[in-house]
């Protein structure tokens, strides 16, 4: 299974939904933001080097504290070397080595934003309870069904209070999971680890489990 952790807005939380499902669904999590990553580095190739033909997909995941990561480079350079062409090719070499591969999507609506979605089986979409995230999620939500990646949950993140669940499932025809504003999940991000790691009696850890199950469930 590929799984694309979409949403259009940038921070809404993504590459941390990313990180903590690939720990549940003990996946490979791929930073697939090519200009902006932001999940744990590890020594050795990345994704610039793989879409630049300099390392092949599966030599560049490794491990990052507890969880199985291919990491993206952090330059401009190994940006605009990459060939976009090769990129679901090797999304398609780690899942079939691998089993399972998460794809941390860029923000945006522009190619590279979309190219997970194409490489995806399915793709679970992070917003945020603000009117310009949720616009941003019912386009990514267009996007992913034109490339036929169908949404198996959508993560309502960063919920203060009365969250607008029934409305937000209705809009974007999946079952929504609520994620609290937490200072554990904060304090977890900054360390680059998932929360089950250092917090795994917590009320976040638990959420994540259950939604690692429930996309679990709807690929089984």
């Amino acid at each position: 299974m590929i799984l694309a952790v979409t949403g259009g807005k940038g921070g809404v939380g993504k590459s941390t939904v990313s990180l903590n499902l690939g720990a549940e669904l003990e996946a490979v999590v791929v930073d697939a933001d090519l200009a902006m990553a932001d999940l744990p580095t590890a020594r050795g190739p990345d994704l610039h080097d793989v879409l630049a033909g300099r390392a092949e997909p599966c030599e560049a995941v490794s491990s990052a504290g507890s969880v199985t990561v291919l990491p993206c480079g952090r330059t401009l350079a190994g940006a605009r070397a990459c060939d976009l062409t090769a990129f679901v090719g090797a999304m398609e070499r780690v899942a079939a080595e691998y089993e399972h591969v998460v794809i941390d999507c860029p923000a945006g609506m522009a190619a590279d934003a979309g190219l997970p979605l194409v490489a995806a089986d399915a793709c679970l979409l992070v917003t945020a309870p603000r009117a310009f995230a949720l616009a941003d999620a019912v386009r990514t939500r267009a996007l992913a069904r034109r490339l036929d990646a169908g949404l198996v949950r959508a993560v309502l993140n960063r919920v203060v209070s009365d969250p607008p669940v029934e409305t937000v499932e209705r809009t974007l025809g999946a079952p929504v999971t609520t994620f609290p504003e937490s200072e554990t999940v904060a304090r977890a991000q900054r360390h680059g680890q998932p929360v089950a790691a250092i917090a795994p009696e917590s009320v976040p850890a638990e959420r994540f489990a259950e939604l690692g199950r429930a996309v679990h469930s709807c690929r089984s």
